[in-house]
């Protein structure tokens, strides 16, 4: 599905990524690990062509070399960045409206969808988003971005400065995403929500995959824990 080889991406002279190769499954959750500056999130602006790599990134069997963000976006791929981009003027309601492709095919998921997962959504439907709590902006911009109906998600710290009653909902939310068939990148640092939902994990280091395995491999892995992930 998604499929990444000798990776590189830089951000001006900078190296950045150091031959980065991994895949993503159809109906596959991958959680990618790694303390801050690890390069993840430099990895998932890559797939999504925000930051200048080379190597092959390929969706489907097609690359994505040379396309814009937009043109990635509508190939099927969702990005839910760590900076929460909600449009703070308009309500949770256009924010989602925003969200829809209008390619005319049917999409997966719908508005009841999205209130029913997020009741406070529905509350506050009508409410600008700018005026929202973080953990309510992360909801939303969630929900948009299914709202165009991705084959496959990319989540970058979705669970950053929420409240655990809200974490644990996310979680949920995710493996909802993975029983309807899409698949999930998930970039976190909270092993809790990684090791329970994940069918893979990835851990990175200094730009590069450092380990590869099961949620119960890394758990076995006290060397990986204490030198990439442990504080």
């Amino acid at each position: 599905m998604l499929n990444m080889d000798n990776l590189h991406a830089y951000y001006g002279k900078s190296h950045v990524l150091h031959g980065v190769a991994f895949d993503v499954q159809p109906g596959e959750i991958v959680a990618l690990l790694g303390r801050n500056g690890s390069g993840r999130s430099t990895a998932a602006k890559a797939i999504m062509g925000l930051v200048d790599w080379e190597g092959a990134i390929t969706w489907k069997g097609q690359s994505l070399a040379g396309k814009k963000a937009y043109e990635i976006a509508h190939l099927g791929l969702g990005y839910v960045p760590e900076s929460r981009d909600v449009f703070p003027n308009l309500t949770v309601h256009q924010n989602l409206l925003l969200g829809q492709k209008g390619s005319g095919r049917g999409s997966r998921w719908s508005f009841d969808d999205m209130y029913e997962m997020f009741p406070r959504l529905k509350e506050r439907r009508d409410i600008e988003a700018g005026v929202m709590s973080g953990g309510e902006q992360q909801m939303l911009t969630l929900c948009r971005t299914l709202m165009g109906d991705p084959d496959l998600i990319i989540i970058d710290e979705p669970t950053e400065g929420l409240a655990p009653k809200i974490v644990e909902l996310v979680g949920q939310y995710l493996l909802k995403l993975k029983e309807r068939g899409v698949s999930v990148l998930l970039i976190e640092q909270k092993l809790t929500i990684a090791m329970s939902i994940s069918d893979r994990v990835l851990v990175m280091g200094h730009g590069s995959i450092v380990f590869s395995g099961t949620p119960a491999e890394l758990r076995a892995n006290e060397r990986v824990r204490k030198e990439w992930l442990e504080v």
